[in-house]
């Protein structure tokens, strides 16, 4: 059995709140999921007010609400994190047939409002309908995404889509999530978006940042993919899932609002057997979700 991976963190997102009562919506808290334990976590705001929160029994996203005052608010989150994934062999992995998906992942098979699938179905068949289905060929449309598209920070704004970053070439960390997504609804095997942390992003590329990547539903479990090719899979914590972006950001703001750059900071720390397991390319297929069945 592979040994558990601990990973701790820390995100502090500053604000300043130009008029009362403005509402904000975080997805910031890591996810409690089959293979991905919070150990300990901590939560502070600046400000005197009571948070809402809030689970999602399907995808396990943490949503966290509140109302600020008007003034400055600051929202710090820390957390340590066990992943613990399930590995499988690549040739193991098949992809599922649309008549034995489970009924909560055919959301997940259709287009979104930033994966256009419908109008890249004649590419992703040109591409990659001729290659043998499985995990493999799921891999072959993040090869062929991460090698199309060149990553170059602030090169697309909130209403990029996975049709625009085809066409244009170039996209952060969501614009290539949003066009593998799309390429394989495409072919009617379900993915859907998720954001988590840049672990072992290239320091060039800039501080740790929030990151978003794929999880695709093969072999009865949703294994993750990084198009962007610019962080390490084994490393990703999972915030949370939708069917794109919009159902992922991670702070959704309401009212008179002016931002700063999140600050966010990750490491490895050893585990509860005292063994540091750092973070590092395999290729294994990798999942932190338990399995799913046909209901």
């Amino acid at each position: 059995m592979r040994p558990v991976l601990r990973l701790n963190f820390s995100i502090a997102l500053s604000y300043d709140i130009t008029q009362p009562g403005c509402d904000f919506i975080f997805n910031i808290q890591a996810a409690q999921t089959a293979h991905q334990t919070v150990v300990w976590e901590s939560l502070n705001i600046s400000q005197p007010v009571v948070p809402a929160t809030y689970t999602d029994a399907v995808s396990h996203n943490r949503y966290l609400r509140l109302k600020a005052l008007a003034g400055p608010l600051t929202v710090r989150y820390e957390a340590t994190v066990d992943l613990a994934h399930h590995v499988a062999q690549p040739l193991d992995v098949m992809e599922v047939p649309v008549s034995q998906l489970p009924g909560s992942v055919l959301p997940y098979i259709y287009p979104s409002r930033y994966c256009e699938s419908d109008r890249l179905h004649r590419l992703a068949v040109k591409e990659f309908g001729h290659l043998p289905q499985g995990y493999a060929r799921v891999q072959a449309i993040c090869t062929w995404v991460t090698r199309r598209v060149t990553f170059r920070s602030n090169s697309s704004t909130g209403n990029t889509t996975a049709v625009d970053t085809m066409i244009d070439e170039t996209g952060v960390c969501r614009d290539f999530a949003h066009l593998m997504i799309a390429l394989c609804r495409a072919l009617n095997i379900p993915a859907r978006f998720a954001t988590g942390i840049d672990y072992g992003a290239d320091p060039a590329l800039g501080p740790t940042d929030f990151h978003a990547y794929v999880e695709v539903f093969i072999g009865f479990r949703w294994y993750l993919f990084d198009p962007s090719g610019v962080a390490i899979p084994m490393g990703f914590i999972r915030f949370a899932t939708g069917h794109d972006a919009a159902d992922a950001a991670f702070a959704t703001m309401f009212g008179g609002v002016q931002g700063a750059a999140p600050v966010m900071q990750i490491q490895a720390i050893p585990n509860a057997l005292g063994l540091l397991v750092m973070p590092q390319h395999v290729f294994h297929a990798l999942s932190t979700d338990g399995p799913s069945t046909y209901n």
